[in-house]
């Protein structure tokens, strides 16, 4: 093998464990949590409207739907949602 093709797979390896993408979820989400966060204390994070938050619902309804992570109700908890309706 040469030099160079040894350089270049060192070179791969070691930035394969850097970056956000390359964390494990837990810790990702530890880390946009906090930037979340100063967003809002800073006053610079977006502020959903009620269009916008019914939109991304029904997207990540939708997605769970498709990996088949979706909550199923019992007819007991269809029937309470049922009578809340769109109360709070």
């Amino acid at each position: 093998m040469t030099q160079q093709k040894r350089s270049n797979e060192n070179q791969k390896s070691s930035t394969a464990n850097r970056g956000f993408a390359s964390m494990d979820e837990e810790k990702q989400r530890e880390i946009a949590s906090k930037g979340g966060q100063a967003a809002h204390e800073k006053g610079t994070a977006h502020e959903f409207t009620p269009e916008e938050a019914r939109e991304a619902g029904h997207k990540g309804g939708q997605a769970a739907h498709e990996k088949g992570t979706a909550h199923e109700f019992t007819p007991e908890e269809a029937r309470e949602a049922g009578r809340k309706g769109g109360k709070h």
